[in-house]
């Protein structure tokens, strides 16, 4: 059962062949058989779990109508407040906090009585792109576990292709839903900028994060988009307008006719020949089903790693402020508050968030302002005029990704720089605030290991994003005869 799809779950807890009790306690099952080894997890809330079930199977004997996920597992990434449940947002900066009220992703979870199993593990306050930052150790990819399984969300996407949950929540920042999804041969959505409510959700750079659905499957994402999107009062950045409907886009799958850009600026050096491959044949797939295949050139996104790497320490220099040691969170040593704060954030805090916190201060600092932060902004302007000018071609832009398949674990670990240009093709549509989607395109031919297929789409169009995605996977479900995830070696017993 575990390794079936949320909408299969879904339907067979409908005609009562499993109840939502029997589906939680398997996949809590799984957790305690693999999860030593993967460590998808930070913390397992089984009591909270089973209690959520066993509500879903009340309703549904008595004949109440339920949402279409009702009573399927989801991973939260711990970056998301849930209320009395651990949050840590991976650092020691928040060990043991247990929030007092619940984000409005996990209140609208709660509504569609989807259960949560737990919260999945991360790099710390989202800053990376490996899991290896996070303050409780890294996760594995499934696949390989001396791998990384991508991030920030590492733990959300490693939980799926683990199968020790059937969905997960991710947030993406610069591509840490998308490029988790392709390492790991999952699906992951960055809905567009405002699309999901950002309330409650722990800040790392505000105006680039996006909380999204990961999945195994284009059609459980959108059911799981579906059930967290739309607008929120509580949150000044959400859109105040209908969810695009994606739900229907995933099931129609009808590629004919559409023009598909391919963005030239996203391929070639620096890419592996295997990810490249693996692109080229999805592309080949698309025009059989009847897509026009156009080249669009986007100049600025050459530009676009070196705008992100100012705007978003900017963002978090500023948010990570609040991290005091006067108001919740970690606090040590003794002394002024000044000497308490500047102990609190040098115990609490890891090497990549304060590499990004002195980075921040210093581009906003008196002097440097314009020329390193007013800049990057202004290169984000040119990266939008770019898409917009694109999306006049064609109705959705493609690329791979990410550029190479999983790395080795501790590889790039004293490298920055390389583990930043992991991003590299997922971060413009961050820039941009438009929605982006990652599906498997198959294993690289040099290591046997998921590449991942970038869909990008207009602002709250995010349909044509599923509509794409959907036909792809179709298309390479039939030529493959079986789900990617099949060929993963198989973990416990």
């Amino acid at each position: 059962m575990i390794d079936r799809s949320a909408s299969e779950m879904a339907a067979s807890l409908a005609d009562g062949s499993i109840s939502a009790v029997e589906l939680t306690k398997a996949h809590l099952a799984r957790i305690e058989e693999v999860d030593s080894h993967v460590h998808a997890f930070l913390h397992v809330d089984n009591e909270g779990a089973i209690a959520q079930a066993e509500q879903v199977d009340k309703k549904r004997s008595a004949g109440e109508k339920l949402a279409p996920l009702a009573g399927i597992p989801l991973a939260l990434k711990d970056v998301l407040v849930q209320k009395g449940i651990p949050t840590t947002c991976g650092s020691k900066m928040l060990e043991g906090w247990r929030p007092p009220y619940d984000s409005t992703v996990v209140s609208r979870l709660k509504s569609h009585g989807i259960v949560i199993l737990g919260k999945t593990n991360m790099d710390e306050f989202a800053m990376g792109s490996s899991t290896e930052n996070s303050a409780y150790g890294p996760t594995h990819n499934p696949w390989d576990l001396t791998r990384i399984p991508g991030g920030s969300g590492g733990g959300s996407s490693a939980a799926l292709a683990a199968f020790e949950a059937p969905l997960a929540i991710g947030t993406d920042t610069g591509g840490s839903i998308r490029q988790p999804a392709a390492v790991t041969g999952t699906v992951g959505v960055k809905p567009t900028y405002g699309g999901v409510s950002r309330y409650g959700l722990i800040a790392f750079s505000s105006s680039l994060d996006q909380a999204g659905p990961c999945a195994r499957t284009v059609l459980d994402a959108a059911y799981l988009h579906e059930a967290i999107a739309g607008h929120d009062p509580m949150d000044s950045t959400s859109i105040n307008a209908p969810v695009p409907n994606v739900v229907a886009a995933a099931k129609n799958g009808d590629v004919k006719g559409m023009r598909i850009g391919v963005i030239k600026e996203l391929q070639g050096d620096g890419y592996q020949p295997g990810v490249l491959k693996r692109f080229q044949e999805s592309l080949e797939l698309l025009a059989s089903l009847g897509a026009e295949i156009v080249e669009v050139s986007c100049k600025h996104f050459d530009y676009a790693l070196a705008a992100y790497y100012l705007i978003a320490p900017s963002e978090c220099s500023s948010n990570l402020a609040r991290f005091d040691a006067m108001r919740y969170g970690m606090r040590v040593g003794s002394g002024s508050a000044e000497e308490v704060m500047n102990a609190t954030r040098q115990a609490g805090f890891g090497r990549e968030v304060k590499r990004r916190i002195i980075l921040g201060t210093y581009a906003l600092s008196s002097g440097y302002y314009d020329a390193y932060y007013g800049s990057a902004q202004k290169v984000r302007t040119l990266i939008s005029r770019d898409f917009a000018s694109a999306f006049e071609k064609a109705d959705v832009l493609v690329s791979p990704t990410a550029p190479t398949t999983a790395f080795k674990i501790g590889e790039k670990a004293n490298d920055p720089i390389a583990m930043y240009l992991n991003d590299i093709a997922t971060i413009p549509t961050n820039l941009a605030g438009i929605g982006g989607m990652s599906i498997p395109s198959g294993l690289a031919d040099e290591d046997g290991l998921p590449t991942g297929f970038q869909v990008m789409a207009p602002a709250m169009k995010d349909d044509l994003m599923y509509k794409v995605g959907s036909a792809l996977e179709a298309a390479l479900l039939s030529r493959w005869g079986k789900p990617l995830l099949a060929n993963a070696p198989k973990l416990g017993k």
